[in-house]
């Protein structure tokens, strides 16, 4: 039987961040996983750092816009009729969370997790000797009619407060920054303070590796197995037994898997999503994430080609793929950017695990003893990964947290 200080249940960008800077305070980790590295849902996001963050996703408000989902012609929503029932409480959740007032206090609450994302991430990356993969370009949201540019006002106003930087472009000054991009929108924003990396795997990888030269352990087990023995938790890996005083729970979508078992009842959802990688055409590049905000997809240059991510998918975590999206995004995605053949035969599908509140859950888990959560991510796992490794080993070493943790507790849930 092995003995560690903590053992941290999940090794995606979240988890593999938590394992370091605890590793780096003295403790001894381990980190545990039943598949590789950073293969699941950290792998096949966006790679957007977003510092630029303000408003969270809302409900949809737009009645045209509620129509299109509901008969599934909707670029930006997907949803499988037969998981709605399940998952209605949560949507109802969401869409109260979605008022003007709440997302204004969301956004204020979460912009100090967020005003340390891009620092904190080039910290690791330099420790890991992985800053090769980051981009500081910022990135670029398209608007292609009056309407939704318009409603950017508040959003606007409340950046303009928390002191981020933006510039409001006309078509000719995007295509100055992107001039690959088609003259297909009226309006674009840019968001200096965003930065990307060419490999999410790659990153979550690099921060693994540096864990392992600190001493760190990562070790292949099922966090199912997860109980109590007196006073320490114990997980059963491919290499025995393994107890420890603490754990943390970092295992994204699957989070709720063990939590209910040891009876922490808490409203995570997740929205699914894909991606697939196409080749440009010509001379064709991209140099920074682009969002088309009206046809709700992403595009973004990765060392496999460029990636297009689709909006969300509400349906069952482990129900077969129906990338129908992707017949709706592809003609706008070519009507934006010269989009060649696909550069590998893979559709990628991933879940994101989300709060209605769209605020992660950092801290202890209610009720248990040496037992921690850093769940929740929803769009953001990468984004606020290091932030939350940062944040949590700060809590679990009596240091001063960085910034309030209160708004990240999962009694909010009552």
């Amino acid at each position: 039987m092995a003995r560690t200080d903590v053992m941290v249940l999940g090794a995606g960008i979240v988890g593999t961040s938590v394992a370091v800077h605890l590793v780096k305070r003295g403790m001894s980790v381990a980190l545990v996983d039943r598949a590789g590295i950073g293969e699941q849902t950290s792998y096949g996001n966006a790679g957007i750092i977003e510092g630029n963050t303000v408003f969270p996703p809302a409900f949809p408000s737009d009645v045209g816009a509620l129509a299109r989902i509901a008969f599934k012609r909707a670029g930006e929503a997907n949803y499988h009729l037969s998981f709605l029932p399940s998952v209605m409480p949560w949507l109802l959740a969401f869409r109260a969370a979605s008022r003007r007032d709440r997302l204004a206090e969301t956004a204020r609450l979460i912009r100090p997790l967020f005003s340390r994302a891009v620092a904190e991430h080039e910290a690791l990356m330099g420790e890991a000797d992985a800053t090769h993969f980051l981009r500081k370009t910022g990135w670029l949201k398209v608007y292609r009619g009056e309407k939704s540019f318009g409603a950017l006002a508040p959003e606007f106003d409340l950046a303009a407060k928390f002191g981020l930087p933006l510039q409001s472009l006309d078509t000719a000054g995007a295509l100055a920054i992107e001039p690959s991009l088609k003259p297909v929108f009226a309006h674009a924003v840019f968001w200096p303070q965003a930065a990307s990396v060419s490999n999410p795997l790659g990153v979550t990888r690099a921060y693994a590796k540096r864990f392992g030269a600190l001493g760190g352990v990562t070790v292949a087990g099922d966090a199912r197995s997860l109980h109590r023995v007196g006073n320490r938790w114990r997980v059963e890996t491919n290499q025995g037994s393994l107890d420890s005083a603490e754990c943390v729970v970092a295992l994204g979508p699957w989070a709720s898997d063990l939590l209910n078992t040891l009876g922490v009842k808490l409203p995570l959802a997740v929205k699914r999503g894909y991606h697939r990688h196409f080749r440009a055409e010509g001379n064709a590049g991209l140099s920074r994430p682009v969002l088309d905000a009206e046809a709700g997809y992403l595009i973004t240059p990765m060392e496999q080609g460029i990636r297009m991510t689709t909006g969300v998918e509400f349906a069952a975590r482990d129900s077969a793929p129906s990338p129908a999206q992707f017949d709706r995004i592809l003609p706008r995605a070519r009507e934006l950017f010269p989009l060649g053949a696909r550069a590998d035969d893979k559709t990628w599908l991933g879940s994101r695990p989300c709060f209605p509140d769209s605020r992660p859950v950092i801290g202890r888990a209610p009720g248990h003893a040496g037992l921690w959560l850093a769940i929740g991510h929803a769009h953001w796992g990468l984004t606020l990964g290091p932030a939350t490794g940062r944040m949590i080993a700060e809590m679990m070493t009596a240091e001063i947290p960085f910034c309030d943790p209160a708004p990240y507790r999962a009694e909010r849930f009552g």
